[in-house]
């Protein structure tokens, strides 16, 4: 397993979070999704290292956008 954190422009309340979750939920080999609010940052656990280019399609997904990684 292996976890990448990034930055998400946007996100303010926990419908948010939950939108996030979901949608990043949805992306194969994606085990946990962990979402800070507070810190505007979402931990993407997964089996391989998380392709960027879908973490941030699954973001936009949900109405919100990648504005970096950790």
């Amino acid at each position: 397993m292996t976890t990448q954190t990034y930055t998400v422009e946007g996100m303010t309340c926990g419908h948010c979070a939950a939108a996030v979750t979901r949608e990043l939920g949805l992306v194969p080999g994606v085990s946990d999704v962990t979402v800070d609010v507070d810190a505007g940052t979402v931990a993407v656990t997964a089996v391989q290292p998380p392709d960027d280019d879908v973490v941030s399609a699954a973001v936009a997904e949900a109405g919100y956008t990648v504005t970096g990684r950790r």
